[in-house]
This record gives structure tokens, sequence and C-alpha cells, in this order.
């Protein structure tokens, strides 16, 4: 797999399952610490570029491209073809892949880390994604003013079942409501570690996601219904209302917010007493929970109705995520 952001990240991706330590190839040694498992089966890699139903016309954007196995089969039909990779060493190899060849006027490979790095338009995004960047990969693409009109996507395979988790489901979370809330996702195929070289400890699955486009995409931020999501399943276990209410920094957080709309709002606070404000807050949480019913409801059991529920409610009663 391709690089990922780097040695911050790399603390954090020494415990996960890609982390095991492996042997080096004959070019030279993958760094697995930051998600490097070169996917090695070409029927793998063809059967991805076929889900991707790539036109002629098309740019594809492709995070993390190792050594080129993907690239040079997305080439074949793809217009263009931008690769962004954090290895200095990965990006020579795959330069390399084409040089002197036709497709090599249709590759522009991009050395940095791909969380970072702003995105140039593209049609369709094609990762075989690092462990320690799935989340925020797929939330920058969800966020995104224009999406691209499909991703297809490589993740370790409890990721991938998380994006396609439904209300109730024990994986279910706040990547899969805000990843079927802004698109469409659906499971491809599960792909065995057998594929990968070096191998790593855990299968993987490719998830296909389809941004909602045009009328289709809901008129909310992203970051405030994402910001209402963090709070939501920041203990999913617990009642909305131990969520909302049960802890000082949230209550703390939303009160300062609250200040913010107030002002820029020209509306009038007591500042008199601190604690009249703090009172004030508590409130209309409490009001906007019984007005949707969902005081005593855990986040794992709600759908994205009742949670547009909520934050239309929150958001009447001034109370704002971002």
């Amino acid at each position: 797999m391709g690089k990922a952001k780097g040695a911050k990240r790399n603390n954090a991706a020494s415990s996960s399952p890609y982390a095991k330590p492996q042997k080096s190839n004959t070019i030279f040694k993958f760094n697995t610490n930051v998600g490097q498992h070169i996917l090695r089966n070409p029927g793998v890699s063809d059967a991805i570029v076929a889900k991707a139903d790539l036109k002629p016309t098309d740019t594809v954007l492709e995070i993390g491209p190792g050594t080129g196995n993907l690239t040079v089969r997305i080439l074949e039909t793809a217009r263009k073809l931008i690769a962004i990779e954090f290895d200095p060493r990965m990006a020579a190899e795959v330069t390399k892949r084409v040089q002197g060849k036709p497709e090599q006027r249709k590759l522009d490979v991009m050395l940095g880390d791909a969380i970072k790095v702003e995105w140039a338009p593209f049609d369709v995004l094609i990762s075989n994604t690092p462990y320690q960047i799935s989340s925020p990969l797929v939330f920058k693409m969800l966020s995104m003013p224009k999406p691209p009109r499909q991703a297809i996507l490589m993740f370790q395979l409890e990721f991938g079942q998380r994006l396609v988790a439904k209300p109730g489901d024990k994986l279910y979370g706040r990547l899969s409501v805000n990843a079927n809330f802004w698109a469409t996702c659906s499971h491809v195929m599960k792909v065995s570690k057998a594929n990968f070289k070096p191998p790593p400890q855990v299968d993987s699955c490719v998830v296909r996601i389809v941004p909602k486009q045009g009328n289709e995409r809901p008129n909310i931020s992203f970051e405030e219904f994402d910001g209402l999501l963090r709070i939501c399943f920041n203990r999913k276990n617990r009642t909305m209302r131990a969520s909302w209410l049960g802890t000082k920094e949230v209550l703390a957080m939303l009160e300062k917010n609250y200040r913010i709309w107030a002002a820029m709002n020209n509306v009038p606070l007591d500042d008199s007493l601190k604690t009249k404000v703090a009172a004030l807050v508590r409130q209309k949480i409490e009001k906007a929970l019984e007005s949707t019913g969902l005081t005593e409801k855990r986040a794992r059991q709600c759908d994205e109705t009742d949670f547009l529920k909520l934050l239309h409610a929150l958001n009447s009663e001034g109370i704002h995520f971002a």
C-alpha cells in the first residue's frame, strides 16, 4: 500500500494490523509501519479497475500508487492519472514503469501527503489505502464541494465493514452514518492478505463509494453534521442525554459556540453570572432531545433521519458545531 502521513502517524501505525515487520524485496525494503503492502495479484488489480467503470475522458486520482501495479492498468483507459505518493522511492519506481512509453504523458506523480495536499479536480478515486489514513481519506473525499463520480477503495476488512454497517450493527458508528448520508456505499469484494507483498496480518476488502451529486447532495454543512455525530458517538452505548449533558468538555464547547452564535446574531446574553448561560445551553439541549424523542435512545440505534432531526432542533436553538 502507498505511504501515509509520515513520522507523526508512525506511532499510531505501529499498533495497526498492518505493522508486522517483513523481509525486503529485491528493489527496496517496504515500510509496513506506514502501510506499504503492495498488491501483487494482477487479477485483483484488473478487477478493481474494471469495477471503476472508467471512461476514456476520465481523470483518475490514485492515492499511494506504490510500485505502480494498479497505476499501469488505470492508464490503459483513463485520459489522465494523478498519483499522490509520500515515499520518494515509490514515486521514482512508478515513474520508471511508464518511462519512454505513451502512457508517460498521461501520468502526473505528486510527491506529498495525500491528506494535506490540495486535490486537483478528478472524476474517479482509486486507492490501495494505507490503513492509518483510511478515515481521513474518506472524510476528505466526502467533504468535497464537488466530489468525484465514484471511488473504488481498498481497505482493511473491518474498516470496510464499518463503512457499510447499518443501525444496530456492532460496527455501526460515525463513519457509517457519514458515509451513507453523503454517499452510497457497497461491498465489492474481499481480498485475502496473501495477495499482498509483504502480506499484512489481516484480510482486506474493496468498497465502492458513490458520492451524492447535485440535488441529491444534502444541503447542510459537512462539518456541522460531522460535529454532531462526534458528540453522539463519543460513547455510542450511552443514552443521548448522557452523551450531550454528561460530559463537561462537551458542554463547555457548546456554550462557547452558543456565545459566538449569539454575538453574530445580536442575541443579548446575561453575563452577570456565567452559570446563567451554561444553564441556558443545557436547557436548550434538553428541549431539542425531548422534541425529537431521542433523550433515552442510543446513537448505535439511530438512523440518519434521527440525526438530521436532532441537528435541526439544536440549530433552531442556536446550538452549532462548526
